[in-house]
């Protein structure tokens, strides 16, 4: 079995060709020729956390996984990471596990690239002006992934901790790929909001870091928090954006596959299932289209889907062995 580090992931793990790794398994997964079951979890109440498993298949190119992620927000601010994960690849001829790879940097980058290419399909070809919400992995992530997609000359962080996010922003203005990035840091939420052309939503918030007053016309908002007690998103931007997510049976399934918010709001008569307008790989194949107007707002919420942990792994492991780079065990 193969064993590759964090460290060994994220330097072999190629951001652009995630990007159009993670629409063919979108568009794989919306025609019926991947699988991607609803995720199955315990639950840790006492530390209010998940242990998950996530398995996914991809025919072409080949690729059989399971993805072991644990989501324990109380981890914020310490040294270990809210989201924790393992993946291990498996033969997809004879069953045999042969891979065992890092799933953090996988996770961060895989989340990332889907709300990058949701971006690119949904957002103004001339959207420059990026709104980041949260301060974390995700939120260093969707920095890095939606400048590949969309123009991005300024970048506005906010966070509940303003230390974290002047960190975050001290961090991005120094890579070599930020140099023609204006970074800076908002007072507030709806600081970092106003003027914003795409929004990333990257937090454990239990209350709206997003309402519909504080959005303008054409926006495109980009959602992948968690928090079973509550939602990132108002409802009002719900009911007012043209919705989209990865998957419809997985987004409106209950807790822990779902989007807790689509459930209550369908649960309640007043979001319709059939007002999500389109999965991303629908999208990605032209079978739905995108926006209708430079004026209407756009939403992506994820919830996760294990095709994209597949694609990213599948990437990962071809670069490993062009490279020759990892550790062989044997079981």
């Amino acid at each position: 079995m193969l064993v590759l580090s964090r460290a060994q992931v994220e330097q072999l793990l190629d951001r652009d060709a995630l990007i159009e790794a993670v629409a063919a398994a979108m568009a794989a997964l919306s025609a019926g020729r991947a699988a991607s079951p609803a995720r199955v979890a315990v639950v840790v109440p006492e530390r209010g956390g998940v242990l998950a498993a996530m398995p996914g298949r991809l025919p072409d190119p080949g690729a059989l996984t399971t993805k072991l992620v644990t989501v324990f927000p109380q981890n914020a601010g310490t040294a270990l990471p809210t989201h924790q994960a393992v993946i291990v690849a498996f033969d997809p001829d004879t069953g045999q596990p042969v891979a065992l790879l890092d799933g953090e940097a996988i996770t961060a980058a895989r989340t990332a690239a889907g709300s990058a290419l949701s971006a690119r399909l949904l957002a103004r070809e001339d959207a420059s002006v990026l709104a980041v919400l949260g301060t974390g992995v995700q939120a260093r992530a969707h920095v890095d992934a939606v400048r590949r997609v969309r123009p991005i000359r300024r970048v506005r962080i906010a966070g509940r901790d303003r230390g974290r996010a002047e960190a975050l922003a001290a961090e991005l203005a120094t890579e070599p790929a930020a140099t023609a990035i204006e970074v800076t840091v908002a007072d507030s939420y709806p600081a970092a909001l106003g003027g914003a052309d795409i929004v990333c939503a990257t937090t454990h918030a239990a209350e709206p870091v997003i309402r519909r007053e504080w959005i303008g016309p054409g926006t495109h908002i980009t959602s992948v928090g968690f928090n079973p007690a509550g939602a990132e998103i108002d409802d009002a931007t719900f009911l007012d954006a043209l919705l989209c997510v990865e998957a419809r049976d997985v987004a409106l399934a209950p807790f822990p596959t779902g989007c807790p918010a689509l459930n209550r709001l369908c649960a309640q008569g007043r979001l319709p299932a059939a007002a999500v307008h389109a999965e991303l790989g629908e999208l990605v194949s032209g079978a739905r289209a995108g926006r209708s107007s430079a004026e209407q707002i756009t939403l992506y919420r994820s919830v996760g889907v294990a095709v994209q942990d597949t694609a990213a792994a599948a990437l990962v492991l071809a670069a490993a062995r062009r490279a020759g780079t990892g550790t062989t065990i044997a079981l």
